[in-house]
């Protein structure tokens, strides 16, 4: 039987991350084999503003599998590193995959896997790239991401443009499909189906609609509230959609990302007072984030009664509701990486209005299984939002572009890259 760790958070974090690892975990398990999960215990350096553990959601998303969940690795506390890479080197694994998805984690990812390497030289460890250089372009981005990513020989893509960046990151290497001597092995895959997200047949949408005020049509955006992610511009252009039709709604649904913890305790004032210092001295001025707040706009556009806020992190079990109750999605990002929003959607078989950004060309074909606007160009998305509502888009051509994209075929593409 072979034996599998997946690094990266357990489900009690919030996030796609921790959404994406667990499900992982339960593909391999499904694929007969023995499957532990080793997890952070904390994430991030302690001075980040921001509650980062999901203690809303009642649903277990493992129940039914015997996957046991390691809470162990300390970003602030170096001794935790060393007694993590003792600990899955102590499980013998054939396979370790750990989860790619933000620079500032390189420095301890970096070192554990320096020690599995020495500990286990025989093992098939891999990076699942969710990016390579983070959006927020930090100074200090590179030296992380090259420092980890350099410490193995094997990673998993879901999506051209990230192994782009990855031969940008070390252009020294060569890459190809299958691990050599003389090159690095790059598994060109996707980000796959969520279906820890399902619909509910006895939810009574006509319901929820009435309860909300939700016209005939509804726009969603979902997911945590990131300046890269467009709402400003999802919101403007929905704006202009109200002035030619009364018949249309946006939900928004997600988590401000800065704004998790109480802003009048005396702990979060000193984090943000820290963070922002640091934020200052590393970040480019322009990928600051910490004053964004879209939803200022609804009342300066008169928006209040056409725009239903849950301004909130949304619990597993009621997600279903704000897919079910809408039409199609909104993508209006500035830049993107494989989304979790996007698989969440295709599995509730929702069409996405997207930009033409990072991989949405690859995934999406524009008056299939959605459409595509010119990023950062409201009046183009204006355009694709009167599309879609005069030429909906049949829902089975949402299923039929997706119908590869499943957990079970992504691990066992992973096991096989690892012989």
């Amino acid at each position: 039987m072979t034996k599998v760790i997946c690094f990266g958070p357990g489900p009690k974090f919030k996030g796609g991350i921790a959404d994406y690892n667990t499900a992982l975990a339960k593909a391999f398990y499904d694929q007969r084999c023995q499957v532990e999960i080793v997890s952070w215990s904390a994430q991030y350096p302690s001075i980040i503003p921001r509650d980062f553990i999901d203690s809303t959601s009642k649903t277990d998303f493992l129940e039914g599998y015997e996957i046991p969940i390691h809470y162990v690795t300390n970003y602030n506390n170096p001794f935790t590193w060393s007694t993590t890479a003792k600990l899955i080197a102590s499980k013998k694994p054939d396979v370790v995959v750990f989860q790619w998805a933000i620079a500032i984690q390189g420095l301890p990812m970096g070192y554990i896997v320096g020690q599995l390497k020495k500990l286990m030289p025989k093992c098939a460890i891999f990076f699942d790239l969710h990016m390579v250089v983070q959006k927020e372009a930090s100074r200090i981005d590179h030296f992380f991401s090259r420092y980890a990513l350099n410490k193995v020989e094997r990673y998993i893509v879901h999506a051209q443009k990230t192994q782009r960046e990855l031969q940008q990151l070390l252009p020294k290497h060569n890459y190809g499909s299958e691990k050599s001597e003389k090159s690095r092995q790059v598994i060109s895959l996707y980000h796959p189906i969520y279906s820890l997200f399902a619909p509910d047949p006895n939810f009574d949408v006509h319901g929820f609609k009435r309860e909300h005020h939700l016209r005939k049509h509804v726009f969603l955006f979902f997911g945590f509230i990131r300046k890269y992610k467009g709402l400003h511009h999802c919101i403007d252009a929905f704006a202009e959609l109200t002035k030619k039709r009364d018949d249309v709604s946006l939900l928004i649904c997600g988590e401000s990302f800065w704004n998790t913890l109480d802003q009048k305790k005396w702990t979060t004032r000193l984090k943000s007072f820290l963070f922002g210092s640091l934020r200052k001295a590393l970040v480019n001025s322009k990928s600051d984030e910490s004053s964004y707040d879209p939803l200022k706009k609804l009342e300066s556009l008169q928006l209040e009664d056409r725009v239903v806020v849950f301004n909130k992190f949304i619990p597993n079990e009621e997600v279903h509701r704000y897919f079910q109750s809408a039409d199609a999605v909104l993508l209006f990002y500035e830049d993107a990486t494989p989304s979790g929003i996007e698989s969440i959607s295709y599995n509730f078989k929702k069409p996405l209005l997207a930009t033409e950004v990072g991989h949405f060309r690859e995934t999406i074909t524009d008056g299939f299984n959605g459409y595509l606007a010119k990023p950062e160009d409201i009046t183009d998305m204006v355009r694709i939002m009167e599309k879609y509502l005069e030429h909906p888009l049949n829902p089975d051509h949402v299923e039929e572009k997706t119908r590869h994209m499943s957990w079970s075929n992504y691990a066992k593409a992973i096991l096989e890259s690892s012989k």
